[in-house]
């Protein structure tokens, strides 16, 4: 089945059956559920909602039924056209909107969609509410306007500039510093709208971009996850450049991963903990990510003299913890960082901005800069489990064999050993656990990982 209803949104494949598939009139039906959900809570008058998408194909397809059906139910849109997932979250407060609709499945191949859901604040809504947008598309219960209280649409395809210009004014992106460097930049857009917004902000910096896969038109020429083994291209080129580094984003540009200058991965967990250590040292606070992310950003922290806490995995998740801690930077290690003093959601534009801006206060090429850093290595894994085996029974015993450790059960069941950590999840779809490891060598990540899976399997008894 390749329609996954989540508190967070809708995604799936494009074609096959309603109800199976991101068919039209799945596209329709959520979009009225989240129109109705608005329309329910807010009880105003007239409702305002900005839409974007992102170039994959399906994109104008699904974009033209989620705009129409808005409109259907009487709610103005503000349309972006193609945007960004961070350009939408910045236009939402901008607008004085009450929600907005990113269109893009993120770093899903290119027969994926998705609609991806924002409140007024421009960021991805609460679980309950997004439980109650499930429960009314459930219901069908929808209310649409007759024909004297359509919507309005606006077209508005200057927002990504906008984003561009708020990420300069803040404090800490210097553009004056980061000209005078003369940096030579490799960027990989994915053929997304990375590949006009990167470039865009690029040559507003004074650095010389070279353009990989920058054309707008949906054709993913690799796998759009951005990890090591979707990258060989860009890794060559930066060294055939002579490029100061390399930049990386998927196709709505909330995930940002860099190769250094010798073509190596910079390594996506380290893109928030060199944005983390130059935001620190300017501007001393706490800073959050996920369980499963690398203990590097805690270190960091620490280094800066700040507290570091972990959230559960889900950026609504990250954000809440980074609310109640007062943390001035966050975000997830695959890439995602959040600088409150823009928004809160994860934005390559101010990772970019911000780490050019740290490149060109120090004395150091992008590997140097990785290896000041400390080094922790991880390893992904996971077991299929048949749907008869109790993972949370699983679960549960992994909790007591390790009680004497240091355990959260917030998210599955995390175990912090003093130089190792691991982090066992279950999928909420599937009956698989999910075992991240991490650990100062990539052997030792490796050997703690078929250690804990071996153990699973023993409780398992499989």
């Amino acid at each position: 089945m390749t329609l996954i209803k989540s508190i967070s949104g809708i995604r799936g494949t494009i074609g096959g059956k309603v109800g199976d598939n991101l068919t039209p009139v799945d596209a329709v039906k959520f979009a009225s559920a989240y129109g109705t959900f608005l329309k329910n809570t807010l009880q105003k008058e007239k409702l305002k909602v900005v839409i974007g998408r992102d170039a994959r194909i399906s994109g104008p397809m699904i974009h033209n039924l989620v705009v129409n059906t808005l409109i259907g139910l009487g709610i103005d849109v503000i349309d972006l056209g193609l945007s960004t997932t961070p350009t939408v979250e910045v236009a939402v407060p901008l607008e004085q909107a009450d929600g907005g609709i990113i269109l893009t499945a993120s770093h899903n191949p290119k027969q994926w969609n998705a609609l991806k859901l924002l409140n007024a604040k421009g960021e991805f809504l609460s679980g309950a509410d997004g439980a109650k947008i499930l429960e009314i598309a459930e219901a069908e219960a929808f209310d649409f306007s007759d024909v004297d209280s359509l919507g309005e649409i606006t077209i508005n395809d200057a927002y990504m500039d906008i984003h561009i210009d708020e990420v300069l004014e803040l404090p800490l992106v210097d553009a004056e510093a980061v000209a005078k460097r003369k940096f030579k930049v490799v960027v990989d857009g994915v053929n997304s709208s990375g590949g006009i917004i990167i470039p865009k902000l690029l040559e507003q910096m004074g650095v010389e971009c070279v353009k990989l896969y920058c054309e707008p038109n949906g054709h993913f020429p690799h796998n759009p996850e951005p990890l090591k083994e979707h990258l060989g291209d860009i890794c060559k080129l930066v060294v055939e450049e002579k490029a100061d580094f390399g930049i990386v984003v998927d196709p709505d540009v909330d995930r940002l991963a860099f190769i250094s200058n010798d073509g190596e991965m910079f390594g996506e967990e380290y893109t928030l903990v060199a944005v983390a250590d130059y935001v620190l040292s300017k501007t001393p606070g706490n800073t959050v990510s996920n369980m499963s992310s690398s203990r590097a950003l805690r270190d960091i922290t620490h280094k800066h003299h700040g507290n570091y806490q972990a959230s559960a995995v889900g950026e609504v998740n990250v954000v809440e913890l980074m609310k109640s801690t007062n943390a001035i930077i966050g975000g997830e290690g695959n890439g995602g960082i959040i600088y409150p003093e823009l928004h809160y959601g994860r934005d390559s534009l101010v990772g970019v901005a911000l780490f050019l801006t740290h490149l060109a206060n120090l004395n150091m090429n992008v590997a140097e800069l990785r290896a000041s850093y400390p080094q922790y290595y991880m390893s992904k894994n996971k077991i299929e489990l048949t749907p008869q085996i109790d993972v949370d029974g699983i679960l549960k015993a992994m909790t007591e064999k390790y009680k004497t450790e240091n355990i959260s059960t917030i998210d599955g069941v995390k175990i912090d050993f003093p130089t190792e950590w691991v982090h066992l999840r279950k999928s909420n779809t599937e009956p698989i656990i999910r075992i991240y490891t991490e650990a100062p060598t990539q052997e030792a990540a490796d050997t703690l990982a078929i250690r804990i899976v071996n153990e699973i399997k023993a409780v398992a008894g499989i």
